[in-house]
């Protein structure tokens, strides 16, 4: 659908030649380069101020995919008449606290009336051109490491269906809540190849993105994934969220082994994350070092597969 709009010729457009970039780059001098990226949602939790830092910490996420600091946000907001505007108050305020704990700041915004709360932001950073990172340039014999478990869309799905309560997922509610910000300066801290961070593609989209963008296979050790509490068990119930068949239905074909893959592993890697990690591909002999680096700043970082020459654009799971 996205082909059949104007292409732009742009030699400054930096993302024109990056396959499922996470955020549009626009070159302004030889170093410096504006960072744009724009998300927001429905609520996934019932606490107002809970959706306002997860909302937020979400949109800012790409920004530290790429690389980039972020310096500007305006809120994007839909909020219907019937609700008291004080949750929308505590939305804001959590919202701007989070911009605020990234170091940029809210500049204004936009609200419209609707049938659904929703919140977000467009959010404007910088990069050095010369160290951006992009879906490109994974090369084999990388390590990949993921800085976030999976399973916030069974668990919001599950939340949503009364099975559980926001006390049953407090860790995920932590783990979504809290910025990229420190992974993304461990990684700069060693040689990224690429990196891309797992939000609504799942851990199985945002791979496979990778593999194409980049041209290499990668494994995934499914044994060694991080996963928050219950989510397992949840899964299991059938609490799968609707984008998560959407995710099958486009990435699985790209699965090398994919009938070998047992369905509690799909139900995983598919489903759609809010405020995931950072999927980072650094060389082999990196790999420790970037464990530390994270751990250093209080980040966990797990080591859950391998960049292979093998199968360009594809993926297998182990």
């Amino acid at each position: 659908m996205l082909r059949q709009l104007p292409q732009v010729d742009d030699p400054n457009l930096l993302t024109a030649a990056i396959p499922f970039a996470d955020a549009g780059v626009y070159r302004l001098s030889d170093d410096c380069a504006l960072v744009q990226s724009v998300d927001f949602f429905t609520p996934i939790v019932d606490d107002p101020a809970t959706f306002g830092s997860i909302a937020a910490a979400n949109a800012l996420s790409d920004i530290y995919a790429m690389g980039g600091t972020p310096l500007t946000a305006l809120n994007l907001i839909g909020f219907p008449e019937c609700l008291d505007r004080q949750l929308l108050v505590e939305i804001l305020k959590a919202g701007a606290q989070k911009v605020h704990e990234a170091g940029a700041v809210i500049v204004g915004g936009h609200t419209v009336e609707d049938d659904e709360p929703k919140y977000g932001l467009a959010v404007t950073g910088t990069v050095d051109p010369a160290r951006l990172i992009s879906t490109v340039g994974a090369r084999p014999g990388d390590v990949l490491v993921l800085t976030k478990p999976l399973g916030t869309g069974i668990l919001a799905t599950a939340l949503k269906g009364e099975v559980i309560t926001e006390t049953d997922m407090v860790d995920a509610i932590i783990g979504m809540s809290t910025l990229n910000k420190a992974a993304a300066e461990a990684m700069r801290q060693v040689d990224t190849h690429a990196c891309t961070d797992i939000t609504g593609f799942g851990l199985l989209g945002h791979t496979v993105e990778m593999a194409e963008a980049s041209q290499i296979g990668i494994v995934i050790n499914s044994a060694v994934l991080p996963i928050y509490p219950q989510v397992f068990e949840l899964a299991a119930m059938g609490l799968i969220p609707v984008g998560s068949y959407k995710n099958r239905e486009h990435y699985l074909p790209s699965v090398v082994n994919r009938d070998q893959v047992s369905p509690e592993i799909v139900d995983i890697i598919a489903d759609p994350q809010t405020s995931g990690g950072l999927l980072i591909a650094v060389p082999a002999e990196q790999g420790q070092q970037l464990l530390e680096e994270l751990a250093a700043r209080n980040v966990e970082g797990f080591a859950v597969g391998r960049v292979v020459e093998n199968f360009p654009g594809k993926i297998k799971v182990d």
